[in-house]
């Protein structure tokens, strides 16, 4: 998928809301352990009641290797699903691989062309020879980790190195690698008063923000500070709309908290 063909998803569903498909079995309703293959049901159910609503999904993979072959294999149905069902929506491999050459060569191979994902989420500890493979596949997208979430971001992200804080040095230094048009980036919804200076260096890249919802996050700061004339954010929420309901209506329920999210998008959209 094309940066613009998401664009004209965003405009014409009037939503740039991401789904997190972060299924754990222990969370699901009770009545889907019967089935065959319980994740894939679960996955089909939330996407069946929610795909009008977003523009991406996004299946975090430790969710599914978790499970070993069996989890992988419902990893597999849920993104030919999509793919088959609903090919305007934009996919997000949350895999956070990150390795050098030929490895990432093999990961770009893996969820690119076999998994056909739109995009996979990829650390850039390692520099540009672990990222550029990704980079190389047309009309993919390469997420970077910039600045996330998690407490644990202070330990390095936000250090200072040459002046100014790493993450912003991964940002500047990201755009001088072969095929940087096909970078966006993770900055976390807990971060949102860092969302201008962030724009100052990457002004119209797409932002993959989680942490809106369960963990904090508040959407309004988020666009106030990070979005851009073609929006350029695609904000996660994965526990609050996947899980609104254990119960067999609990497809429904995530329904109703998509289309309130929705919503407020649509209203922030219109200012």
């Amino acid at each position: 998928m094309t940066t613009n063909q998401l664009i004209q998803q965003i405009k014409k569903k009037k939503s740039f809301l991401c789904i997190g498909l972060d299924v754990d079995l222990n969370k699901i309703p009770k009545h889907l352990l019967k089935e065959e293959d319980q994740i894939f049901s679960f996955n089909k159910a939330i996407i069946d009641a929610t795909h009008h609503l977003c523009v991406a999904y996004k299946p975090n993979t430790a969710f599914y290797e978790a499970y070993g072959l069996k989890g992988w294999k419902a990893l597999e149905k849920t993104i030919n699903y999509l793919n088959e069902n609903h090919p305007e929506i934009f996919t997000i491999a949350d895999a956070k691989r990150g390795d050098i050459g030929n490895t990432s060569t093999m990961y770009a191979k893996a969820f690119f062309e076999d998994l056909a994902f739109d995009s996979v989420t990829v650390a850039p500890y390692m520099g540009k020879d672990s990222v550029e493979p990704f980079l190389a596949f047309e009309n993919k997208h390469t997420i970077l980790l910039a600045l996330t979430s998690n407490q644990g971001a202070f330990d390095f992200q936000t250090l200072r190195v040459n002046n100014h804080e790493l993450y912003k040095e991964v940002l500047q230094v990201s755009k001088s690698w072969n095929n940087s048009k096909n970078l966006m980036y993770v900055v976390g919804a807990t971060k949102a008063e860092y969302l201008g200076e962030i724009r100052k260096i990457i002004p119209e890249s797409f932002l993959l923000v989680p942490g809106v919802g369960a963990q904090g996050g508040n959407l309004q700061d988020v666009c106030k500070y990070g979005m851009t004339e073609d929006v350029g954010l695609l904000i996660n929420s994965s526990r609050g709309i996947i899980y609104a309901s254990n119960n067999e209506d609990f497809a429904h329920a995530a329904a109703l908290k998509a289309k309130s999210i929705q919503e407020e998008m649509e209203t922030l959209l219109s200012k």
